[in-house]
């Protein structure tokens, strides 16, 4: 049963030229409760396909079975390499995008994936990424670790390295505070995406 289940996750990363694929990632922010509302509005554009990547700590947030479309945890990963001949998850998932967008981006990701570290399924998924495809990041985070010194440089760092900041907005936060940190809305991240799509080669 279990071989089944690790087959069936290869499977449906069959690449289909005729469709763009869009993989999502999810961290450990309380935005991450609207992965469900960001996957819907994806799945309504024409064309694509959409998978997603979620840290542990990100499901703290989210129903898992309220996302209507594949959802990889790090447990996968390990789960599906047991010799060597054996396909890596992190490899197979960036083999298969077009485009990655982490949203939402917590502080604790950022600073991984500014300084190098890939220790889990969606950081390793970073490190491995073709440089030739869009990879959208959206801050989201308390107003004051926003406001820290170190996350200008860390935001500094991933758009050095070819990212795409989809900018944090200012709004009343679920933790009371009012300020700038706010993941920026869906509709944003959207609309976005829908301009890189719209720039994909046929």
């Amino acid at each position: 049963m279990q071989q089944d289940s690790e087959s069936n996750l290869i499977l449906d990363l069959q690449t289909n030229s005729t469709r763009f694929n869009v993989l999502v990632g999810l961290t450990g922010s309380v935005a991450a409760l609207k992965a469900p509302l960001l996957v819907t509005q994806l799945l309504e554009i024409p064309g694509v396909d959409v998978r997603v990547v979620t840290t542990d700590h990100a499901t703290h947030f989210y129903d898992i079975s309220e996302v209507s479309v594949c959802v990889y945890r790090d447990k996968d990963e390990w789960e599906m390499w047991t010799k060597r001949s054996d396909p890596v998850l992190h490899i197979e998932l960036r083999r298969w995008a077009d485009l990655l967008v982490i949203a939402p981006l917590d502080a604790n990701t950022l600073g991984k994936i500014a300084s190098g570290i890939c220790d889990n399924l969606l950081t390793c998924v970073v490190r491995a990424w073709d440089s030739s495809r869009p990879l959208l990041f959206c801050p989201a985070m308390n107003t004051a670790m926003w406001k820290h010194p170190i996350t200008a440089q860390q935001v500094a760092t991933l758009k050095g390295f070819g990212y795409v900041e989809i900018p944090c907005i200012s709004k009343k936060l679920v933790c009371g505070d009012e300020g700038k940190g706010a993941m920026a809305e869906v509709s944003t991240i959207v609309e976005t995406i829908k301009q890189y799509i719209q720039k994909h080669p046929e």
